[in-house]
């Protein structure tokens, strides 16, 4: 028997959604150094503005609270229909969620890290953007499993569909080209922003479309 725990998932991907856009309007608009910045400049941000860190950082626990909802949200609904054609790629979408949540923890963590030590963001900031970039990955995991789930399944249409591989794409390239992310940033590091863009975009209409959906009752 299908629930209505669908619902729940839904507001968790837009709860996540909506955390994460939150806390980079805390720091961005204040200078927030972007991949690749030297790690002097983010050193300086954090002495001037730590506590707007420590403030996007709390909203943090939150996002996860939010994105295991969505995960098993997405699961109950995709995991019965995939099973009986013998297909798993909602696993697949929701081994990315939990291990590019996993991740997230260590790029928070070096962001406090440098709060607390602002001499040591030499080490640490470019730990936390090795960690951001490197977990574009992860989200392509979850753009690409879920978004086949979706689309096979009939909780979404083929555009949002295409949507999650447009996202795929640059969140995994820059994942690749971590590197080159670290060194130079730049044109490097809008790569993977204009994947995290479309990412929010993907994950809103996917909260939305799990809210809408009307479960079969029954067996």
């Amino acid at each position: 028997m299908t629930t209505q725990f669908n619902r729940i998932g839904g507001s968790g991907a837009i709860g996540f959604a909506t955390m994460i856009v939150l806390g980079n309007l805390i720091t961005v608009p204040a200078g927030h150094p972007s991949p690749g910045a030297d790690p002097a400049e983010a050193s300086r941000f954090v002495a001037d503005h730590g506590g707007l860190v420590q403030w996007s950082s709390a909203l943090t626990p939150i996002a996860w609270f939010g994105i295991v909802l969505f995960a098993a949200g997405a699961f109950v609904v995709l995991w019965p229909l995939e099973r009986r054609r013998g297909e798993a790629w909602s696993v697949v979408g929701v081994a990315g969620l939990l291990l590019q949540t996993a991740v997230f923890v260590g790029v928070i963590g070096a962001r406090l890290a440098v709060v607390q030590q602002p001499g040591e963001a030499s080490a640490l900031w470019p730990l936390q953007d090795a960690l951001l970039t490197i977990n574009g990955t992860f989200l392509a995991v979850a753009l690409i499993g879920l978004s086949i789930a979706g689309f096979r399944c009939g909780l979404i249409r083929r555009w949002h569909q295409l949507l999650g591989f447009a996202a795929a794409t640059p969140t995994f390239a820059s994942a690749v080209l971590t590197p080159l992310v670290i060194d130079r940033g730049g044109v490097f590091g809008l790569i993977g922003l204009t994947g995290w863009l479309l990412w929010v975009a993907w994950l809103l209409a996917y909260g939305t479309a799990l809210i809408k959906h009307r479960p079969q009752l029954g067996s």
